[in-house]
C-alpha cells in the first residue's frame, strides 16, 4: 500500500501520516526528515543536498529523487509507505511514477487534505514541537499533560521560527503555484480523494482509513 498525503501548509499532513503509519504498520516518509537525516549522516546525496540548502537554494529534483529512492528501498517499506511532502510538483510526480514503474509497486491513493485559511493559520500559530523527539502539540487542540513539556520525553516545547503568518502566506503561495496542480494530475489517474480537515484529527484519520477499506 502506497499512500500520498498532499495539502496546504498547516493542514495536518504530518499528524495524519503519523496516525496512519501506526494503524497500517507502514513507515511515514517525510521528505524534510529524510533530507535532514542524509545531511546529518553525510551520505553522498546528503552532501549534495547540503550544498544547496546551505546557500538557500531549492534541492534539485534529481537529488530529491535519489533520496526518496534510497529510502523506499529499505526493508521496512516492503509492505508500503506513506509519502508526506513528496511529490511537490508534476515533474516530481512523473519521476515517482517512473521510479515505481521499475518495481511491482503502485500508488494506492492520494489524499488531498483541505481546510480554510483561518484553520491553517490557527494550527500554524498554535503549534508547539518537542526539541528532542519531534512530537507535535497545539496550544488549543492538543495540549500536553505537563504544560510546555513533551508527554513522551519531558523536553521543553518550542515554537518553530517559521510558524508565523508571514511564512504561512509565503508557503501557501508556493503551494498554489507548484503543488496544487497535482490535484488534476491525480484526478486523471482516478486515485485522488479529497478530505475536509476541519474536524478533530481522530475523525479525519477514521475517514481516510474507511476510504482505504480499513475497519476502524
Amino acid at each position: 500500500m502506497i499512500i500520498i498525503l498532499m495539502g496546504a501548509p498547516g493542514v495536518g499532513k504530518g499528524t495524519q501520516s503519523t496516525a496512519l503509519s501506526k494503524w497500517l504498520k507502514i513507515p511515514h516518509i517525510a521528505l524534510g526528515d529524510i533530507l535532514r537525516k542524509n545531511v546529518s549522516e553525510q551520505t553522498q546525496v546528503g552532501k549534495e543536498a547540503e550544498d544547496f540548502m546551505k546557500n538557500g537554494l531549492l534541492v534539485p529534483d534529481k537529488v530529491i529523487l535519489e533520496v526518496v529512492n534510497s529510502r523506499i528501498q529499505e526493508n521496512d517499506c516492503e509492505e508500503g509507505f506513506i509519502l508526506d511532502g513528496f511529490p511537490r510538483t508534476i515533474t516530481q510526480a512523473e519521476d515517482l511514477e517512473k521510479l515505481l514503474g521499475n518495481t511491482s509497486k503502485k500508488i494506492t491513493a492520494v489524499f488531498n487534505i483541505e481546510a480554510e485559511y483561518k484553520h491553517l493559520l490557527e494550527r500554524i500559530i498554535g503549534r508547539r514541537v518537542c526539541k528532542n523527539c519531534g512530537e507535535t502539540y497545539h496550544v488549543l487542540h492538543q495540549k500536553p499533560q505537563n504544560e510546555q513539556h513533551c508527554d513522551v520525553c519531558g523536553t521543553e516545547l518550542t515554537q518553530r521560527k517559521d510558524d508565523t503568518e508571514e511564512t504561512l502566506n509565503n508557503r501557501i503561495r508556493e503551494y498554489e503555484e507548484q503543488t496544487k496542480p497535482l490535484i488534476g494530475f491525480y484526478e486523471e489517474r482516478g486515485i485522488l480523494i479529497t478530505i475536509n480537515a476541519e474536524d478533530i484529527k481522530e475523525s479525519i484519520t477514521e475517514r481516510i482509513l474507511k476510504h482505504l477499506g480499513e475497519s476502524v
